[in-house]
This record gives structure tokens, C-alpha cells and sequence, in this order.
């Protein structure tokens, strides 16, 4: 007979994975995932387009005296985040649509949440993704084109004459993308359809902005603006870069709203991400 040796307890030899990491898990895979699609890797380039726009006017503003009129100013690198809207509202349905909706489609989420990893972590394992691929669209450009703009001038007279723009155009994107990816990420909790997502999503971001429309049509009073999510924006914009507000209404109601829409979409992340599904 063989001999029967004692299993008893082992330290384990493996290496132990520091807790709090696992999002990061997550939202390297979504990132690997979403940059091996080439229909993705296209609309990223085509986001570039008004960027490229930006570095010749930046050049021809340096280099050709008759072109003074281009030059560089605080308002062009706001202009140039509002032009990327169209961009953040195509990716976002894109990426984020499917980000929670393909999971519950697939009943993942209970494989998730039975491994040690948190509903928090998990959501912010989500939300990394969108916010990284949006913030490349608006944050990495915008900067970019500020260094452009020290190189192709040969000294910092610009930078140094507004300190504030790094951390305006820094603050303006993190706003933009918050805003969008937990909004987004709430709508995906909502169904296991991202077709239906992006759905809704088009129509939080388009019946908004019609709404408003509507009535500014009726009163001539863009006080309605709040109404509007992305007038919301773009008032909290206006104020990071110091500029007067394109709207009547006041910058604390539009902040008021964002962070309203930015709290209510925690409470549906908190009530949808659940290991077990509860009905009521």
C-alpha cells in the first residue's frame, strides 16, 4: 500500500494581488478589447481631424505675418473642446453603451461579483474605460496643442501669460467626461440591450437640447438652459476658462444640475449592480 501523506495546512507560494487592483483588471481588458476594432480605431482618427485644423492655424499664426488674426487665445482651446463634442457623444455610445448592458445580457455580472471584487470596484473598473477614451479625445489634443504652441512660437510668452489654461483645459475635460460616462454607465445598468442604451442615451442628450430649444423659441430667455445637458456644460465651462457665460442662467444652477444628474446616476448604479438580481 502507498503511503498516505498529511495534507494538512500550506502557506500558499503564489504571489498575492494587493486589494483595490482589480478594477485596474478590468479596465485593461475593455481597453485592449475596444483598440482591436478598427471600425473604433477609425472614429479616433477621424476625432483628430479638428486637431490637425488647430496645428496649422497655430503654424500659420507664427510663421505668416498676414495671419496675425489667428493667433492663439484662451477661447480657442475652449472652442476646440466644444468642437469634440460631437466626438464624445459617438464614443460614449460606442464604448459605454454595452459596458454594463453586455454583462447583464450574458449574466456576467454574477460571475463578477462572486469573485473577490467589490460593485465599486467593478464599476470603476467600467468607468475607466470611457473616461480614458474620452479624455483622449478632449484632454490629450487640447494639451497637445498647447505644447504645439510653445514649439511653434519658441518661448513660453503664452503659457506664462495664462497659467490658468493648463488647469482650465485640464478640469473642462474631466468635468465633460465625468458627466457623460456615469450618465452613460447608469443608462447601461438599466437594460441588456446596448442598442437600446445608445438609444437613450441620443435621446437624454437630443431632448434636452429640443426642449430647451422649444422654449427659448417661446420666451427668447436662454434662462431655460438648464433644461439642456450639454448648455449645462458648456455654462461650466465658460467658467473654468473665465469667460462670460453663454446662458442667463446662473453657473450654480447648471452646476447644481450636473451634480444632480451625476448623483442620481450613482444611485441607479447602486440599485442595478447587484451580484443576484432582486425584484421587487
Amino acid at each position: 500500500m502507498s503511503p498516505i501523506h498529511d495534507q494538512g495546512y500550506r502557506r500558499y507560494p503564489g504571489e498575492r494581488s494587493p486589494h483595490g487592483r482589480a478594477w485596474a483588471v478590468i479596465a485593461a481588458a475593455g481597453l485592449r478589447g475596444f483598440f482591436r476594432r478598427r471600425e473604433f480605431l477609425g472614429l479616433l482618427l477621424v476625432s483628430l481631424f479638428p486637431f490637425f485644423v488647430r496645428v496649422v492655424q497655430i503654424y500659420a499664426a507664427a510663421n505668416l505675418p498676414q495671419a496675425a488674426f489667428l493667433r492663439p487665445s484662451p477661447e480657442m482651446f475652449r472652442d476646440f473642446l466644444r468642437q469634440q463634442d460631437i466626438f464624445v457623444f459617438f464614443i460614449a455610445v460606442y464604448v459605454g453603451s454595452g459596458l454594463i448592458a453586455n454583462d447583464r445580457r450574458a449574466n456576467a455580472l454574477q460571475l463578477y461579483l462572486s469573485k473577490p471584487l467589490t460593485r465599486a470596484e467593478y464599476v470603476f473598473g467600467k468607468l475607466a474605460i470611457l473616461l480614458a477614451f474620452l479624455l483622449l479625445v478632449t484632454w490629450v489634443p487640447a494639451t497637445v496643442l498647447l505644447l504645439v504652441q510653445i514649439v511653434f512660437a519658441g518661448n513660453f510668452t503664452f503659457v506664462a501669460d495664462h497659467l490658468y489654461l493648463l488647469p482650465a483645459i485640464t478640469l473642462s475635460s474631466l468635468v465633460q467626461a465625468l458627466t457623460v460616462s456615469v450618465s452613460m454607465l447608469a443608462l447601461s445598468s438599466l437594460s441588456n440591450s446596448s442598442r437600446y442604451v445608445g438609444i437613450l442615451f441620443a435621446g437624454l442628450v437630443f431632448f434636452s437640447q429640443a426642449l430647451y430649444g422649444v422654449l427659448y423659441a417661446v420666451t427668447r430667455d436662454t434662462s431655460w438652459s438648464w433644461m439642456s445637458f450639454s448648455a449645462n456644460v458648456s455654462q461650466i465651462m465658460a467658467l473654468i476658462f473665465r469667460m462670460p457665460s453663454p446662458y442667463a442662467t446662473p453657473w450654480p444652477v447648471s452646476l447644481g444640475v450636473m451634480v444632480g444628474v451625476i448623483a442620481a446616476a450613482v444611485l441607479v448604479l447602486e440599485r442595478r449592480v447587484r451580484g443576484v438580481e432582486v425584484v421587487a
